[in-house]
């Protein structure tokens, strides 16, 4: 489905953090969002309605319009865990990895209630920074920002669990 509203959907748009360093109000970057809403889709999702399987490819990237999802992932064991329960008040975006890479989805996402989701797929975002290279600049400085963020905190909570068997070991 296509957007036919520009303005309903730039400032949801400008409230994601990947987006939070264009500022609507200059108009150079409500020019570069403005053909990024060109570029994104609408789907909508039923509720219970897998937006996001763990272990497959994808090559979308997700934002939240309207209505709430779950989030889970798979334990070694095969067991589900959930991770946590969003709804789009809170300017969640999900799958943003597809946007620079193939890789599979780390984590499921099902909606908990009939969801409406903004869609970038991975070639149209990377034609529109062959257009925009600010966008693109901007946007892969906020990924890596937000993986290595990221890589912080798996390596905390590894020593952090490293440390409790160690303790659990030595019979502390």
């Amino acid at each position: 489905m296509e957007i036919k509203n520009i303005e309903e959907v730039l400032p949801r748009l400008a409230k994601i953090s990947l987006f939070s360093d264009f500022d609507i109000n200059k108009e150079e970057d409500r020019n570069i969002l403005a053909q990024l809403i060109e570029a994104i889709s609408k789907k909508t999702f039923k509720a219970g309605q897998i937006i996001i399987k763990e272990g497959d490819t994808g090559d979308e990237f997700y934002i939240l319009h309207s209505g709430s999802v779950h989030i889970s992932r798979e334990t070694p064991a095969g067991d589900q865990i959930a991770l946590a329960d969003l709804n789009a008040s809170m300017n969640i975006f999900f799958g943003e990895t597809a946007l620079i890479s193939n890789d599979k989805r780390s984590a499921t996402v099902t909606a908990n209630e009939e969801c409406q989701v903004l869609v970038l797929t991975s070639k149209k975002f990377h034609d529109l920074c062959q257009k925009q290279s600010l966008l693109g600049y901007r946007v892969l400085l906020k990924l890596a920002q937000r993986m290595s963020n990221t890589i912080n905190n798996t390596n905390k909570d590894k020593a952090m669990l490293y440390q409790a068997l160690f303790n659990e070991i030595a019979g502390n």
